[in-house]
């Protein structure tokens, strides 16, 4: 399974978390993944369960480009001893995640892109702490999608409110 297909069906499937925690690139350097980190992929939709939490269409993509965009270094963070314990740590906290994400996404007023630019960071930043440190990599790597995905879109969106809800966590977490 290629790092490009894996991810676009991941990001489509899973949601934020997990998707602003792997990397991938384009199917013209595809690589095959390691068994952990594949399974990080195909899990994800299991491990957090979110049923109210969206991504916008637009978020997707954004995130998906600078997922392709990917030098070979940042690519190396995609270890199948990062993506273990990636996985050990979903298992564990996937739920937990999901109605934290569920909960904000719900509680926030306004558009899709507010509700997800405030669920996402602040379940970001609650969870983030607890990830282990064998996922550092990973997540230096997501921090960097997040963030270049997030200035894109708040410079592109063609809504003010959108705009300024993607600018605002650009920083990320």
């Amino acid at each position: 399974m290629t790092v490009h297909r894996a991810l676009r069906r991941f990001v489509v499937a899973a949601a934020v978390i997990p998707a602003t925690l792997l990397v991938g690139h384009s199917p013209a350097q595809a690589v095959e993944l390691p068994p952990a980190c594949q399974a990080a992929l195909t899990e994800a939709q299991d491990k957090f369960p979110a049923q109210q939490f969206t991504v916008p269409d637009k978020a997707k993509t954004a995130i998906l480009d600078e997922l392709a965009a990917l030098g070979e270094t940042d690519q190396k963070a995609l270890t199948e001893t990062a993506c273990a314990a990636w996985n050990k740590w979903a298992t564990t906290n996937g739920a937990a995640v999901a109605r934290n994400l569920d909960t904000r996404y719900q509680n926030t007023d306004g558009l899709a892109c507010t509700k997800f630019t405030t669920a996402a960071i602040g379940a970001l930043k609650k969870y983030a702490p607890t990830i282990p440190a064998e996922t550092r990599g990973l997540e230096t790597v997501a921090k960097k999608v997040w963030g270049n995905a997030m200035r894109t879109l708040s410079v592109e969106a063609t809504n003010a409110t959108c705009r300024r809800a993607y600018g605002s966590v650009k920083a990320g977490w």
